[in-house]
């Protein structure tokens, strides 16, 4: 006799994404493996958050990039009110810092959006069975930079602070001071000092010298 995709105890995935095509994308990848199944969508922290206390969740597949709210600040919040619920990254980043700042936030995985095609149940699977997941592409830079084969710049960048880098991202993708207080809902004096404190660890003169190594941090294969 058949057995249900219920009757094997499915895993539930909640899909935390901002954008709607993504989180088809992934629910429909999803379908196709009976051992999985999806048991709700958020497109926010506070989304995430209600779906986590109303809806029993096996593994949360977290966007580090949800509009004005950080990834990572979910990641945290996440990982203090329900410490034993595995948490996935789904990045478009294939910096190994996020994935090293992912990972000591409380993810137990990390995964770029351009590998998911063929690497995302297999990367579920590995989180929900209680082990940690690296992309490969990711864990070789890691490795690299052990080796002491990476720039001396991603030792200063692990020095920023979470807001610091969501700051310098933006910076790097062209948003002025203006724009980067409103998506992240402070004032423009806060991003000033952002700003600032950024320039003093990463030993940088000017406000120039800021956005040409945002970019150039940006831009890096």
């Amino acid at each position: 006799m058949a057995i249900s995709k219920r009757a094997v105890q499915a895993s539930r995935v909640l899909i935390i994404d901002d954008h709607p095509v993504v989180r088809l994308g992934i629910r429909q990848m999803i379908a196709g493996e009976p051992s999985l199944e999806v048991c709700g969508e958020a497109e926010s922290m506070e989304g995430a958050l209600r779906a986590c206390e109303t809806t029993q969740v096996d593994l949360a597949l977290v966007d580090l990039s949800l509009g004005s709210t950080s990834g990572l600040e979910l990641i945290k919040e996440l990982h203090e009110r329900h410490p034993q619920l595995p948490i996935l990254v789904l990045s478009m980043h294939d910096e190994s810092l996020f994935a090293q700042l992912a990972l000591r936030a409380g993810a137990r995985g990390y995964l770029q959006k351009h590998e998911a095609i063929e690497g995302l149940i297999a990367a579920i699977k590995q989180v929900v069975s209680g082990k940690v997941y690296v992309s490969d592409s990711v864990a070789q830079q890691v490795l690299a930079g052990l080796r002491g084969t990476t720039p001396a710049p991603a030792d200063q960048l692990a020095t920023l602070t979470d807001r610091e880098i969501q700051v310098l991202e933006r910076v790097g993708r062209g948003s002025s001071t203006a724009e980067i207080a409103k998506d992240l809902g402070v004032s423009v004096k806060t991003i000033e000092t952002y700003r600032s404190n950024i320039k003093a660890k990463l030993n940088l003169k000017s406000a120039l010298d800021l956005v040409r190594y945002a970019t150039s941090w940006i831009e890096r294969p």
